[in-house]
Formats: C-alpha cells, structure tokens, sequence
C-alpha cells in the first residue's frame, strides 16, 4: 500500500480520489487551504488521517506546508491537485505551488500534476508573468500549460522518479460547475491509478493522460529550452533551484 500527499484535497478532485484511495486500502495525507477549511473533512481527520494546513497563493505557506509533509514522513506519490481557475492566484496556485512542493518534499517515487485540456491554449511565453499572484498576468489556459511543462521537466530532470501530467476532464465540481459533462469517477481514477498501480503503462513518465490513455500535449510540453526557462523562472521567483 502507498502513502500518498494530495494537495487540495477539502474538496472535489482531491477529496474524491483521497476516499476512493482510502477505501482502497491506501494511507492519505490531506491537505486544506485553511483551518476552517479543515472541517470540510473532519470526518476523515477524525477517523486520524493525518492533515496539513497552508494557502498554496502564499509562498510562505507553501513552503510550511512542505515542511509539514516531510515531518510526517515519506511519502510515495505526491498528487498535486489544488487549482484554481479566476483571480490572480491562478500563477501561484497552479504552477507556482507545484514547481515549490516538489523541490521541497523529500522526493517521492511518484508525482502526478493536475493539468487541462485547455492547455493546449496556452501560451508559450513567461517573460511578463508574475508568480507571486501580485498581479493577474496569464490565464488558466497558460498556467495548465506551464504545469504540465514541469511535469514533463521533472520526468527528464529526476530520471528515478515517474512524473505525469493527468487532464482530468470537464467535471461537475466546485471548479467545473453542476453543468460539467464528463465522469466525476473517471475524473479522478487516472492520477489515483497513476499514484499507485503498477501497470506497466503507467511506470512510464513524462506523460500527458486522459481516462488512463496518452494523449498528446501541446509542442511547448517536451521542447527543452522551454523547459529550462521555466525551471529558472520559477527557481528565481521562489528562491528555491530544483536539483
């Protein structure tokens, strides 16, 4: 059985796929963006499933809640699943967080990213983006873009640890809204399966994966000199190099 961190887990995605991986005999560590947003599942917590607490917008913060997991341990597979899709914490959320969590949690076997179809809108260019959320620059489209970019670096960087990129799809969450037409279960069975299976498929890293299939990314994805401006982007806004 792994051990697995999921990152916004209070919720949607990744509250569903911390019980489906709870039920599957699996220990989880959850993750809320605030003590009050704790109680969302205190029902887990008081069953003692262990939990940290910090808001993902704030690089403080992400670096506590890091420091929080690794106290509790190694873990397996990290899942990063915390996004957000308006405001301008869209940077620091989702790829800001990611790009810290993995240079400072001590390097599990697994990482799974939360990227989007609508990445392949995105736009390949950092020059004027802020990532620390002062400003609104870029758009959910660029930021699934970079995340799943740094994926797809992490698999080339850290040949030891497999690292995927999952579209989940278009889901009835709090995020995609009760309209959304694709499965809530398919939603999250792919990183679930990504994090724990030991099918061959996915001992693969550096993929792209829509309902348990490769899919193929946008250019910029595997294109390593994009790779390594981001790497160095993030590494000096964080402070923090990814060795």
């Amino acid at each position: 059985m792994a051990r697995i961190f999921i990152t916004g887990s209070a919720d949607g995605l990744g509250r569903a796929a911390a019980q489906t991986l709870m039920a599957a005999g699996h220990d989880v560590v959850l993750h809320a963006r605030s003590a009050q947003r704790l109680t969302a599942v205190r029902d887990l917590v008081d069953r003692g499933v262990p939990a940290v607490v910090g808001d993902l917008a704030d690089q403080d913060e992400t670096s506590s809640v890091a420091e929080q997991v690794n106290r509790l341990g190694p873990m397996d597979a990290v899942i990063h699943n915390a996004g957000v899709y308006t405001g301008p914490h869209i940077m620091p959320v989702n790829v800001t967080a990611p790009y810290l969590l993995t240079a400072l949690i001590q390097r599990p076997q697994r990482l799974v990213y939360l990227s989007s179809g609508m990445h392949r809108g995105g736009r390949a260019e950092l020059a004027h983006i802020d990532w620390s959320g002062r400003r609104a620059t870029g758009s959910y489209s660029d930021s699934k873009l970079f995340v799943t970019t740094l994926a797809a670096a992490v698999a080339r960087i850290w040949p030891n640890v497999i690292s995927n990129a999952v579209d989940p799809g278009w889901v009835p969450t709090r995020m995609g809204g009760p309209g959304a037409p694709d499965d809530l279960r398919l939603g999250h069975l792919t990183q679930e399966w990504l994090a724990t299976t030991d099918d061959s498929r996915a001992r693969s890293s550096g993929g792209y994966w829509y309902h348990q299939r490769l899919q193929d990314p946008h250019g910029a994805v595997h294109d390593v000199d994009f790779q390594t401006e981001l790497l160095a982007a993030l590494a000096e806004c964080t402070g923090t190099a990814m060795v």
